[in-house]
């Protein structure tokens, strides 16, 4: 249903119809795919990449420079590319991994491309906030540095990574809704072919509310695991 022949109200009413969420939810089961493969990529590289750049900084437990600065510079580079141009970027890596360069499996790569570095970053300020008293008392001791990376820094930043994963994920639903446009689907493909190039508003109001509704459940489920995290540790 379009706007220029049904009043507003007419157009949400059936946004919400079983005839328009029968096209919905197979683009909402793509899109969860991409996030969730996406997510856990981002997740695994980004907290490796965040702990290389923590530690090989000039406050870090193992100052490297050299590794520092180029590791840096690559993240920098990759955070400094619009998503669009991340994802135009990537295609042609797709097609020589997986042979075609649309579909949800193509777009996972980019989406981990973009989102990985800007994760990296965060867990690299959060491990940097990290005390360093509680470091110099665990070096004292006789601590490894792998001892003090998994049993203290990573430990004590917990509810920050938890806010910062958070981040990521809603960064990752968004960017799902721009690789409609590529040939990924899910509700970005659904959003654009239907609500844009043919003008079914209801089928773009309803995008839209699935794509809320996803977010606010990230951002919720995200809040409640850091304060419970923060009132076990009585921080709060």
């Amino acid at each position: 249903m379009s706007l220029r022949r049904y009043s507003l109200w007419e157009v949400v009413k059936h946004a919400f119809s079983k005839e328009v969420w029968d096209v919905l939810w197979p683009a909402i089961g793509d899109t969860l795919y991409m996030v969730i493969f996406t997510a856990v990529i981002t997740l695994v590289l980004g907290i490796m990449l965040g702990i290389v750049l923590a530690v090989t900084g000039k406050e870090g437990i193992t100052p490297v420079s050299w590794l520092h600065r180029g590791l840096g510079t690559i993240i920098n580079c990759l955070r400094s590319l619009p998503q669009i141009i991340m994802i135009i970027i990537t295609l042609p890596l797709a097609r020589a991994l997986l042979g075609k360069a649309y579909g949800v499996n193509a777009c996972i790569i980019a989406l981990a491309a973009s989102c990985t570095p800007m994760f990296a970053r965060l867990i690299e300020g959060a491990l940097l906030e990290l005390e360093k008293g509680k470091i110099e008392a665990a070096k004292s001791m006789g601590s490894t540095n792998l001892k003090i990376i998994f049993g203290i820094m990573l430990p004590e930043v917990i509810p920050a990574m938890i806010r910062a994963f958070t981040v990521a994920l809603i960064a990752i639903i968004s960017m799902t809704a721009l690789a409609g446009n590529f040939g990924a689907g899910g509700v970005g493909d659904i959003a654009v072919r239907f609500g844009f190039n043919r003008f079914q508003h209801d089928m773009l109001i309803a995008t839209v509310f699935s794509l809320i509704v996803m977010v606010q459940v990230v951002q919720t489920i995200g809040d409640v695991c850091s304060k419970l995290i923060l009132k076990k540790r009585h921080l709060i």
